[in-house]
């Protein structure tokens, strides 16, 4: 499977450096991963290159206007030849959460719109037929860390991308709580010593306690999250 993501942004090379780097790098190396980044100003049609307006009904800042963000989408609809999935960065939008991850994991292309300013006219989110999605009940300035946030979460669960494919098995949220916690050496340090049953070479002890030490970590630190979990993982 080839995953395709294209990044509409005001900002290309806020987005391209990150794109370039780590775990993204190594996928598209792989043939894992296609990305391209579109410049927003690049589908205005006036000399300015305009790509925001005051808000109707008055009011601070600017609001990126339809037109550009609209052909942006057509334009790489009919170069792909592929409708993918539009996602415009929104604190309206879902929560974005690993299940969704997994969810979009599945798709072969997305378009990632990031807004500016006070926010994007609400007509094109409508004509592109796209998906809102926040990453977090906060505000920044911009929609490019949230689609860097969203397409690394997403690519690392495509088949192939991760060196070790049983480590996603164990990420935090991938089963619903939270990962167990990780120890390695020195077994002693600074008089803080490794627990016993991680070195007694008894796997089936060793299984049982991460999966006790990974609810307890839930039950502290995420207690949102421990019901649910409770019926679906129970303790062996």
């Amino acid at each position: 499977m080839i995953l395709r993501i294209d990044i509409v942004t005001l900002f290309p090379e806020y987005v391209e450096g990150y794109l370039n780097t780590a775990l993204l790098k190594r996928a598209r190396k792989q043939g894992l991963l296609k990305y391209k980044v579109h410049n927003l100003r690049a589908f205005t049609t006036d000399r300015y290159r305009t790509v925001d307006d005051y808000p109707f009904g008055g009011g601070p800042g600017m609001v990126l206007k339809p037109e550009p963000i609209y052909r942006a989408v057509r334009y790489i609809h009919h170069c792909t030849g592929n409708a993918g999935r539009v996602l415009i960065m929104s604190p309206q939008g879902r929560i974005f959460t690993q299940e969704i991850a997994q969810c979009l994991a599945e798709a072969s292309h997305m378009i990632m719109v990031c807004g500016r300013y006070q926010g994007i006219d609400e007509r094109v989110i409508d004509l592109c037929r796209a998906e809102e999605i926040s990453i977090g009940n906060y505000v920044l300035s911009g929609g490019e860390l949230p689609a860097l946030v969203i397409a690394e979460a997403v690519i690392r669960l495509v088949p192939g991308v991760l060196g070790d494919e049983d480590s996603r098995k164990i990420d935090s949220f991938q089963a619903g709580i939270l990962g167990f916690p990780q120890y390695t050496r020195p077994r002693d340090y600074q008089g803080k010593l490794v627990p016993e049953v991680l070195v007694s070479g008894h796997q089936a002890r060793i299984d049982q306690w991460r999966n006790e030490q990974a609810l307890i970590k839930t039950r502290v630190y995420r207690p949102d999250l421990i019901q649910d979990t409770i019926v679906k993982h129970p303790l062996e």
